[in-house]
């Protein structure tokens, strides 16, 4: 059989590159894990979508359309919260010395630990069947955390003979607190105790 001559010729068909969501649903699916977050934190899991739907500015269906169930709204807002833990580091290790970036992500932490606290019960149900997600989020709440303190180390600003589970088996205490009106306050002035504590001893504080 004689090959085509053509066949090399002819305009191949080319793949149609996927469409990127408009900017006003990026926009809106934005705004939509943002006002979660704040209310799981305040409110609880049990927070009300269409409430979500209504302090975001849109409408339920526009709520359905991004996150078609609870469980996976609380699986982006997590993984959110998670990824702008760690990007904070970084930011606030170019903006402060050692020291205070530690302290500021640490009061930072505690708006996580809010949010995550308020999606406690799904985020259970969550680790039964997205194992991987956990496991990953710690990760990259670790590494945050380890940059920080090595680097307040470093400059002599905290005790040397501290690392990251110590400061994360201090911090999982406020995270068991009981639930209660001035939880909020009472967390960051404990940040501020734990903060103190490991500036104590520190090498540059030495005579």
């Amino acid at each position: 059989m004689t090959a085509d001559p053509l066949a090399e010729t002819r305009e191949k068909p080319t793949a149609v590159p996927p469409k990127r969501p408009r900017a006003d649903a990026q926009r809106n699916r934005e705004r939509l894990a943002e006002v979660a977050a704040l209310e799981f934190a305040e409110h609880g899991i049990e927070t009300s979508l269409e409430e979500i739907a209504r302090k975001a500015g849109v409408g339920i269906g526009t709520l359905y359309r991004h996150f078609p169930s609870r469980e996976h709204l609380v699986e982006v807002v997590y993984r959110r919260e998670v990824e702008a833990l760690s990007v904070a580091a970084d930011e606030l290790a170019a903006r402060h010395p050692p020291d205070v970036a530690l302290s500021e992500w640490m009061q930072r932490f505690v708006d996580y630990i809010a949010a995550k606290r308020g999606m406690a019960n799904s985020l259970k149900l969550l680790s039964a069947s997205n194992s991987e997600l956990f496991s990953s989020s710690w990760g990259m709440i670790s590494r945050a955390l380890s940059r920080l303190l090595d680097a307040a180390r470093a400059e002599g600003l905290i005790r040397e003979d501290i690392d990251v589970s110590d400061v994360f088996h201090a911090l999982s205490g406020i995270y068991a607190a009981p639930a209660s009106p001035d939880w909020r306050d009472r967390s960051r002035r404990l940040v501020s105790l734990l903060m103190d504590g490991l500036r104590a001893g520190a090498r540059r504080g030495q005579p």
